[in-house]
């Protein structure tokens, strides 16, 4: 993850460190929990469903992945001074059972994870802090500070200063107690990874006959979609999370009951219109919520116009640098959301009439951000503005980074026209049938693990689908999911 990304996500991996009965010292004196307090709170629920726990599971794997990242989304919404509230969220958990035992080798064994679905639906961090544990059925007792601090306040004082200090307990309370080590099971979750010619031979039979097996549903998919875009006049079908060939096959079915013209359609987790002017589908909805959202759609297109207006403004307004907006892991960033984005930062931009030369950040591109604070160059090229940011400083850090800005972005093409060519290559050396990989993986990743295995060039991988991702996998339709360091 870049630097500069400043996320709750980038503390997962931080927060599955439990000490025991982890008792939190008086943590904030508010009902908005800062993000901080929030992941000490969760600490027990991050300790149960943390992907790297399921190694073994790849498909409870990703559903938990993907649901920590819309339960991030959700509790940084909540964070974000003067935001909107937030939309309901369906999530599904995977949660292990922690008094359980694990198999030899460290790994969960079936029975010991449940599967657990809740809504999402609190208007503040320190209720949905408290509804994710209670819906795992997981314990609030290191909460009861903060629970009593919230019963003796009333609302009418003013929030205190954010305090914590969770306990690390040392390994002899683990020997004398009895009680699981939690750093040490994540050591053994996270064990050496096999070669990457032993994991082959291990599971290229399994790949082949599971693609094999495959080969109708695909073709099935492949035809519906060429007859639905022809069909409803679309520009084209997506998916952004990879769900398996038959999941796909039934939301195409679902879809052709309805009717809509010259859109992206998005298969996501929520329904509407993202940023991008795409229509998303929610796979959780029912049909007739699809139907709604269609009728909407003239209102949702005077909307992304309004959004297209502001960008052309601000473009003006900044040396004729462009608007965009990048899209990341998890969930997608509703129009609405981008709108309203737009139209804070045109406000407060416009009556500062900034001394920037009209064509002198032509050829850049910036996003924005609303819980950021200073502005950043990203490594790919790209600007990223705070809404908030002071003009004054704006303007300075715009024209003292504009040329390193354009290094950057020279080399960004580079790296991707090269990452397209090795691709090509991989493919037609190694006679793949397909090679794709996840947004995660960057070009800069991408590149040397086509090489590399250009260099390994494994006979087992001849017809496959190779989908190169952070872990080893055999996919429910045949993909071979391998990490993009593989070892030799």
């Amino acid at each position: 993850m870049d630097s500069c990304e400043e996320t709750f996500v980038e503390n997962l991996h931080h927060s599955c460190r439990l000490g025991g009965r982890c008792v939190c010292a008086r943590m904030v004196q508010r009902r908005n929990l800062s993000g901080a307090d929030a992941i000490n709170a969760l600490r027990p629920f991050y300790f149960a469903v943390h992907p790297d726990f399921f190694g073994r599971h790849p498909r409870e794997r990703e559903v938990n992945d993907n649901s920590l990242k819309r339960l991030n989304g959700y509790l940084e919404n909540l964070q974000k001074p003067g935001a909107r509230s937030p939309k309901p969220a369906n999530l599904t958990f995977y949660v292990r059972d922690t008094k359980e035992k694990a198999d030899s080798n460290g790994s969960l064994l079936a029975s010991e994870f449940r599967s657990v679905t809740f809504t999402l639906q609190s208007k503040d961090v320190l209720s949905t802090v408290l509804d994710v544990l209670r819906s795992c059925s997981l314990s609030v007792e290191h909460m009861q500070d903060v629970l009593k601090d919230e019963t003796e306040k009333s609302s009418t004082q003013q929030p205190g200063t954010a305090f914590y200090r969770p306990i690390k307990w040392d390994k002899t309370y683990y020997t004398f107690t009895g009680f699981r080590d939690p750093e040490q099971e994540l050591e053994q979750a996270r064990r050496v990874e096999p070669t990457l010619s032993l994991w082959l031979r291990n599971n290229e039979s399994e790949a082949t006959k599971k693609q094999n097996a495959s080969l109708p549903r695909r073709e099935e998919l492949k035809r519906l979609k060429r007859e639905l875009i022809q069909k409803l006049g679309l520009l084209d079908i997506r998916w952004q999370r990879k769900w398996g060939v038959a999941h796909k096959c039934s939301q195409l079915q679902s879809l052709g009951r309805l009717s809509t013209q010259s859109h992206v359609i998005v298969f996501t987790d929520q329904s509407g219109m993202n940023a991008s002017g795409h229509v998303m589908l929610g796979t959780m909805d029912v049909h007739h919520q699809w139907t709604k959202l269609f009728e909407r759609l003239p209102s949702y297109r005077s909307l992304f116009q309004q959004s297209d207006w502001l960008k052309e403004r601000i473009s003006h307004l900044l040396g004729g640098i462009q608007v965009i907006h990048i899209e990341r892991m998890g969930p997608a960033l509703p129009l609405e959301e981008h709108y309203s984005t737009l139209n804070t930062f045109h406000k407060r931009l416009f009556p500062q009439r900034l001394s920037l030369h009209p064509r002198s950040m032509q050829g850049l591109t910036m996003s924005l951000e609303n819980d950021r604070s200073t502005p950043c160059l990203h490594e790919m090229g790209h600007f990223i503005i705070p809404t908030m940011c002071d003009t004054l400083q704006l303007q300075n850090f715009l024209q003292s980074q504009a040329q390193e800005a354009r290094r950057r972005m020279r080399r960004k093409d580079k790296l991707e026209a090269e990452e397209e060519d090795i691709i090509l290559s991989c493919l037609q050396d190694l006679s793949l049938h397909s090679l794709s990989k996840e947004p995660s993986v960057s070009s800069s990743q991408m590149i040397p693990c086509c090489r590399r295995l250009m260099e390994e060039r494994s006979p087992q991988m001849q017809g496959l689908h190779l989908y190169i991702s952070h872990f080893y996998s055999v996919m429910q339709d045949g993909d071979l999911c391998i990490p993009w360091d593989w070892k030799g």
